[in-house]
């Protein structure tokens, strides 16, 4: 668990102000990991939380991003171009500490990160149950989103999870599987299997991942 220091700032956008909360230690940093939310939710995800407790910590300083339509207190998530502006617009702030910026997030922020990677020059894509198609809709596959970010990308993604399940990813998809678990990272009960367990499946992964990036 990190006991690094928690800043919060506020970056004006064209579509908005958007929120960045910082998680850093005092070590040497090797590079930002910068997180967005989904459309159904906020930075309070567990999986947001989870890496952003134990990455610092490993030299991986987390930025939480928070876009305007959930700053602004709004229940409903905005066109994706408008989502689009709004995390390139907040990328100088991400970029600031001079490090690479690994850009991620959860469902609809990792589609962000993946459509606007080789623009904004992130260094790798960080993509947390990634919405490869709506569910029951495997027809309306968003792999070209996926496999366009044009820089080294990790999808991590729940077993049963209903917008895409490991198995149906594009041939030489990096992915970690997190066994039994939903779009949200849940895990029943019967599964024998605690969120602490699943969570550390997820942070243990993304670290080795950077790691091997910027080890």
């Amino acid at each position: 668990m990190s006991t690094g220091a928690k800043e919060t700032e506020t970056v004006p956008t064209p579509a908005g102000d958007a929120r960045i909360t910082w998680y850093r230690e005092t070590e040497p940093a090797r590079a930002v990991v910068a997180l967005s939310h989904g459309a159904g939710g906020g930075i309070e995800a567990r999986d947001l939380r989870a890496l952003a407790a134990a990455l610092p910590a490993r030299g991986y300083p987390v930025a939480l991003v928070e876009q305007p339509w959930r700053v602004a207190g709004k229940k409903l998530a905005p066109a994706p171009k408008t989502l689009d502006t709004g995390w390139t617009a907040l990328w100088p702030a991400l970029a600031e500490p001079g490090l690479p910026v690994v850009a991620g997030g959860r469902s609809a922020g990792a589609r962000v990160a993946c459509r606007t990677a080789r623009e904004l020059g992130a260094r790798a894509v960080l993509a947390l149950s990634f919405p490869l198609h709506p569910p029951g809709r495997p027809e309306k596959s968003r792999a070209d989103e996926l496999t366009g970010a044009g820089v080294p990308t990790l999808v991590v993604q729940g077993g049963r999870d209903p917008f895409g399940r490991p198995e149906e990813f594009p041939p030489g998809t990096e992915l970690t599987e997190v066994a039994h678990a939903d779009h949200g990272f849940a895990v029943p009960k019967k599964a024998g299997v605690g969120e602490a367990e699943s969570m550390a499946v997820i942070t243990d992964a993304v670290a080795v991942w950077l790691d091997g990036l910027f080890g």
